[in-house]
């Protein structure tokens, strides 16, 4: 009877177990499961409509830009009296006319066909895919052309769209025209002979008075470039753009997205179709197996874990419940206490004593024979990002580098915060050093892409140092070494790159710390540091016009170094601020002993992170005595690849104080219409390259007169750099160069031999 009270309680005891733990926990695991499945499966469906919506706007945005680029090439020889003149003749030099319009327009701009109708919309020259037609050929494109000829004559009453400049009409309110005042078009989406194009329609005048022009009755320009052939091929090359093409049905595959083409004066012409990148889908794809995977092991760790506290419920409930209590919290305080000590708070990520800890196990351990490396990862623009959205945004941004990061490495690899915007990465277990570099290239482009922030897009970049190890050849704090080493070579070389430690960067290093402390201790004495100028002639070569300053460094040891020796390691150091002032002081000097004479002094992209640049370059300037319309400040590209705020308000500031703003190696690097007229230069400088290949490559001669034609086009003056010969210098006289500057005039010499410089050249006195 003992015995069946026994086996009774134990029945029940389990049926109570099962009510009271086994079916809520099931519930809340099986409900757990579900939750993040759905979750996941949202955020990649999420993720995958983002990127979708992203790449539709880029393929609008890049037809819009492409109306807006084709009406902008047109306006280089549009607005030409050259040209105007050579139409009213009774006989045309249609060569001339092709080497100047058609197969220039047809070569430097990309269009498919060029057009020039007399005053009575009769075609007098047709240029298609390089190669003269006969103007008869017009006829099978007059159809499509029609409408935005009866615009550019005024002949309709229309209002213009956002890419057009219509006679008697004003610009639209969301107008992103680019063409100057002066300039009558009308630009559109059509279809020319069954394919999409965009096509614009433009009116010859000259660009000077002296030459007359009828109004309404001059020349036209019709350009047109096709959708489907180069335009797509650009985007699938330039903007990942995958499997663009125009169709005019609208049947898509499955995988595929389209955007229908509209023109502004009615009509579908046809639809843009390409595959948009899914991330969702491919992140989807590769964590369901492992989500299910953890799935089973969560029940069945739950199946062991149930067995276990039944067993132990039965000896003691009370006791267990009590004993149970205690062990979690403990558990939970220890765990809290780990973490804290070995991961970042705001990332949650392991921080420096973590990874040294995981790097000093993997040195040690005698059984690791696969290739792993240590990387260091410094993100370059960031302080700006401080400097412009504050902390908030910088943590933000540090919270949304650390994830992409995160999402680029393998199991077993670690990825910690030093500190700052300072992150190390172990790699483990890789087959060769291209599987290193490729991973370490996915990060670079990762962090390359927009981060958005506090409602804007921010962009920035990372360098990025590796030092490989095999087996426990190097410990631990030689590794962070050569990859801090391998980091700063990238941050030298460009930044936004990534570079592998060799043994001659140990020495470079070495090197760069020398000329570091003998660059600090020549600032502080003043007596190796001196600047000569070279002289900037006018258009013609014969008459001095204006100065260049160029520092130099007269080493003790290594003799005389040019700026490219030491002016990487003074922006490094922050000794770029004190090297530019002493310069500007210099240039400030000679600029009053030749008042008559411009000096231009270059400017490090560096020194426009002092958010107080243009307060000191005023102040050094006022207390010289000098005037700043003398002084002309030279900027490269790179100042203007970051679009950033700062560096407009304080190009405008110094503009407006009087000084006046040359782009310096102009057509090196990302040169564009746009960065021109965001900030506003007064000139542009050819870069020597271009200049030093006259006569040896048939592109450079085309590329200096493109760049005359629009700088002037623009209303910018135009100086070429590197003249060396009188063949150069005839060629670029002749191009429309404003002023030259080479060692055919002179090299540059120090102020005491500037007198007797004048005296051997004309000086404008």
């Amino acid at each position: 009877m003992l015995h069946g009270r026994t086996e009774r309680n134990k029945r029940v005891f389990n049926v109570r177990l099962i009510a009271a733990l086994v079916i809520p926990v099931l519930t809340v695991a099986l409900g757990l499961t579900i939750f993040a499945f759905s979750a996941l499966r949202g955020t990649a469906s999420q993720a995958d409509r983002v990127s979708v919506n992203r790449q539709e706007q880029e393929v609008k945005l890049a037809i819009n830009d492409a109306l807006d680029e084709l009406a902008q090439s047109q306006a280089g020889v549009a607005i030409w009296s050259p040209l105007v003149l050579e139409l009213r003749k009774p006989h045309p030099n249609w060569g001339w006319v092709d080497d100047n319009v058609g197969v220039w327009l047809n070569y430097v701009f990309a269009h498919d066909v060029d057009i020039i109708l007399n005053a009575d919309d009769k075609a007098v020259y047709v240029m298609r895919d390089g190669v003269r037609a006969t103007p008869v050929s017009f006829a099978a494109y007059a159809r499509a052309a029609q409408p935005l000829i009866e615009a550019a004559r005024g002949r309709t009453h229309e209002a213009p769209n956002p890419h057009e400049r219509l006679p008697g009409r004003a610009l639209s309110a969301t107008s992103t025209v680019r063409t100057s005042t002066r300039s009558i078009h009308a630009t559109d989406l059509g279809v020319v002979m069954g394919r999409p194009a965009a096509m614009s329609v433009m009116r010859l005048i000259p660009d000077t008075s002296k030459v007359a022009a009828a109004p309404g009755r001059e020349p036209l320009l019709v350009s047109i470039r096709y959708l489907d052939a180069g335009f797509t091929q650009n985007l699938v090359k330039l903007q990942s753009i995958t499997g663009a093409r125009v169709q005019r049905s609208h049947q898509l595959k499955p995988s595929e997205h389209g955007v229908t083409l509209v023109s502004s004066r009615g009509g579908n012409l046809g639809f843009f179709v390409w595959r948009p990148d899914r991330p969702g889908r491919a992140v989807w794809s590769s964590m369901a197996p492992s989500a299910g995977a953890a799935l089973v092991a969560l029940l069945a760790a739950l199946g062991v874990l149930l067995f276990s506290v039944a067993k132990l419920m039965r000896k003691d409930a009370v006791s267990l419940r009590q004993l149970a209590a205690a062990h979690v919290e403990l558990q939970a305080k220890e765990a809290q206490a780990h973490h804290l000590a070995y991961h970042d708070v705001l990332t949650g990520l392991p921080n420096r004593a973590h990874i040294n800890a995981v790097i000093d196990h993997k040195v040690s351990d005698a059984h690791a024979e696969r290739l792993w490396a240590v990387l260091l990862v410094d993100l370059d623009r960031f302080k700006q990002v401080n400097d412009t959205l504050g902390h908030a945004g910088g943590d933000q941004l540090i919270q949304l580098v650390s994830a992409r990061l995160r999402g680029l490495i393998n199991p077993g690899d670690v990825v910690a915060r030093l500190g700052g915007d300072e992150f190390a990465i172990l790699l483990d277990d890789r087959l060769n050093l291209s599987d290193i570099e490729e991973t370490a290239q996915a990060m670079v482009d990762a962090v390359r892409e927009p981060f958005a922030i506090l409602g804007t897009s921010v962009f920035i970049g990372a360098s990025i140092g590796i030092a490989c190890a095999q087996s426990c050849r190097s410990d631990r704090t030689e590794l962070m070494r050569m990859a801090d080493i391998a980091m700063y070579r990238a941050k030298a070389e460009g930044r936004d790159g990534y570079r592998v430690f060799s043994t001659d960067m140990d020495e470079s290093v070495k090197t760069r710390r020398g000329l570091e402390y003998d660059l600090r201790d020549a600032l502080a004495r003043k007596q190796e540091l001196f600047v000569n100028y070279q002289p900037q002639m006018d258009g013609t070569g014969t008459q001095i016009i204006g100065l260049e300053a160029l520092l130099r460094w007269q080493h003790p040891v290594r003799g005389l170094l040019s700026p490219d020796a030491f002016i990487p390691i003074a922006e490094e150091t922050g000794l770029i601020r004190e090297l530019g002032h002493f310069v500007l002081r210099d240039a400030c000097d000679v600029a009053r002993a030749w008042p008559s004479l411009s000096v231009a002094v270059n400017l490090s992209p560096v020194q426009f992170r002092s958010g107080d640049l243009a307060a000191e370059i005023r102040a050094i300037v006022q207390e010289s005595g000098a005037r700043p319309a003398q002084i002309e400040l030279e900027v490269t590209e790179s100042v203007l690849l970051d679009n950033d705020a700062v560096v407009r308000a304080v190009l405008a500031e110094l503009r407006s104080a009087g000084f006046r703003i040359a782009l310096d190696d102009f057509g090196t690097g990302y040169s564009s219409l746009s960065y021109l007229s965001k900030f506003q230069v007064d000139k542009i400088k050819i870069d020597r390259s271009f200049t030093s290949r006259l006569g040896e490559v048939d592109d450079a001669a085309a590329i200096i007169h493109a760049v005359v034609r629009l700088g002037h086009a623009m209303g910018l003056s135009v100086s070429a750099e590197g003249v060396e010969t009188r063949e150069q210098r005839a060629f670029l006289e002749g191009a429309g160069c404003n002023e030259l500057q080479g060692f055919l005039f002179a090299e540059a010499l120090p102020p005491a031999s500037l007198a007797q410089l004048m005296k051997r050249l004309r000086y404008a006195a």
